[in-house]
């Protein structure tokens, strides 16, 4: 059966990440019979700033929601949306999330998956961390959430800023139960 996956982009740095992750979902077509995308403004913007482009714009197989569309399909559960990933998540995001503040369409759909039981995998994009963001984390976690820290990992001796992003998103496949040839320690 495929998948239909949500992707929420704010503006905490790691544009990178919501880059790879996007790429990656559009070469997934045996597993994703849709992609629904939501950018904050501040998503857009630092995307520009720190990859220096906006081909956010050149995603076209995917249907991108504004950030206040509450009559998207993932805004209720009968739309029957799997996955969700806030890629990267700025702290401000996860606070309304664990919270249940549905500020926005983010935070709305956020709310949905929990409510359904439904994968919710936040990456996380901050340092150091409070306590009231690990508090935060928890209440999340509690919630049936995944907090997954934008850490990259080296086993595999990544080359690239991209092969460096993508040890990130292919566990955030993993966490998905979406399948993709990658890196596994002692293969």
């Amino acid at each position: 059966m495929k998948r239909k996956v949500v992707v929420a982009v704010t503006g905490a740095s790691g544009s990178i990440y919501a880059k790879v992750l996007l790429d990656k979902l559009g070469q997934m077509r045996d597993q994703v019979s849709h992609v629904g995308v939501v950018m904050s403004d501040n998503a857009k913007d630092v995307w520009r700033f720190e990859l220096q482009n906006e081909d956010y714009n050149n995603y076209t197989d995917f249907t991108f929601y504004s950030k206040n569309d509450f009559m998207s399909p993932f805004a209720s559960g009968s739309a029957n949306y799997d996955t969700m990933v806030v890629c990267p998540c700025s702290m401000g995001t996860l606070a309304r999330i664990a919270n249940g503040t549905s500020s926005d369409l983010t935070t709305r759909a956020a709310d949905v998956i929990l409510k359904e039981r439904r994968k919710l995998i936040l990456i996380t994009r901050e340092t150091p961390l409070s306590l009231i963001h690990i508090n935060n984390m928890a209440s999340v976690t509690q919630a049936g959430g995944i907090i997954c820290p934008a850490s990259p990992s080296f086993y595999s001796l990544p080359q690239t800023m991209e092969e460096l992003a993508a040890t990130v998103v292919d566990r955030i496949f993993s966490l998905a139960d979406l399948q993709i040839d990658s890196y596994r320690w002692g293969e």
